[in-house]
């Protein structure tokens, strides 16, 4: 197995060479915090720049009219003076870090229980917390995709999606006012690119089979997926 000596090689080959990484990290899980860095940098730049650049008040009528449906003049101005380009950016920037920070934390939670059926696994919860960091790196590449395309754009009025440029919801135009538009966010490239990363990990640190391994990766994913279609369809 290639051997991996320090986190910045790991974070390089955690795109080709994970098994070696997650056999590393295994042994040192201080690694973790490039990675940390990394996800919730690159997790917060493509938000923030999309703001940075947009036509304020043409994406001020976009969120409305997505989230508010039908207001009054007066209601329309309210809500637009509460939605200033620095107020939305500090929502963003704020948001995105406790939102990114969470939501690994429920799923650290939730490899950790997974994976208690292998009594030969030792690592406790925060190896797991340290885990979801690596496996959140392909938002790494959709994040720079969504740079360039945002620094090429011609105009300032850009579809949202633009900042995961590896969704369906990209792909296929959906507008903010779909029902759709979030769910088709959230079936990315990079999402099926860290559910891989899961089960390669899950079967590097446990004795599970790699079918297992590949069970405890996806399950998350499809019971969120499906419950999100029912709700929508409701």
């Amino acid at each position: 197995m290639h051997n991996v000596t320090n986190p910045l090689q790991a974070c390089n080959d955690i795109f080709f060479r994970p098994n070696g990484v997650f056999n590393a990290i295994n042994e040192k899980s201080n690694w973790s915090w490039l990675p940390f860095l990394i996800v919730v940098i690159m997790a917060i730049l493509p938000n923030y720049l999309y703001i940075s650049v947009i036509d304020i008040n043409w994406y001020q009528d976009l969120v409305i009219n997505a989230q508010y449906g039908q207001l009054s003049p007066a209601e329309v101005e309210a809500q637009k003076q509460n939605m200033t380009r620095t107020s939305m950016t500090t929502f963003t920037v704020i948001g995105t870090f406790v939102g990114v920070i969470v939501i690994n934390a429920i799923v650290a939670a939730y490899l950790n229980i997974a994976t208690r059926g292998d009594e030969d696994n030792a690592n406790g919860y925060t190896d797991w917390y340290g885990f979801t960091w690596w496996v959140g790196m392909p938002i790494v590449i959709s994040a720079l995709i969504a740079v360039v395309l945002l620094v090429l754009s011609d105009g300032r009025q850009i579809n949202p999606s633009i900042v995961f440029p590896l969704s369906l919801g990209y792909w296929i135009g959906t507008e903010m006012s779909s029902d759709w538009f979030a769910f088709l966010q959230s079936i990315r490239l990079d999402s099926f690119w860290g559910i891989y990363l899961t089960a390669v990990g899950i079967s590097q640190w446990t004795n599970f089979s790699t079918k297992k391994a590949a069970v405890i990766a996806v399950a998350p994913w499809a019971v969120i997926w499906t419950i999100w279609i029912v709700v929508i369809l409701l």
